[in-house]
């Protein structure tokens, strides 16, 4: 019984440990195109970027790369869904990759 108990405990003690990691999956492609809404995710990256490190290159990565950065950033940025998509669709629209 014991065992039983303590194996059900490390189940739910890992779900639970993989629920809460920080990443969202908001954005799967380009959403918005128009300018302000552009130039919205342009301020956006700009503010809640540069808070924590120097801004990348748009270059940087390719629209897939994009998608994978910021599902893990956005959340550490405290960016709600439409500003996280607001934010891939400027970086890919100056990246041409």
């Amino acid at each position: 019984m014991a065992m039983k108990k303590l194996i059900l405990t490390g189940i739910a003690a890992s779900a639970f440990l993989v629920s809460c990691g920080p990443k969202s999956v908001a954005v799967t492609g380009p959403k918005y195109t128009s300018s302000e809404q552009l130039a919205q995710g342009k301020t956006i990256f700009e503010n809640s970027c540069a808070k924590c490190h120097k801004l990348p290159e748009p270059t940087k990565h390719d629209d897939q790369g994009w998608i994978k950065t910021l599902s893990r950033m956005a959340p550490k940025a405290k960016l709600n869904d439409e500003q996280h998509q607001m934010v891939y669709d400027y970086l890919i629209s100056v990246n041409k990759k």
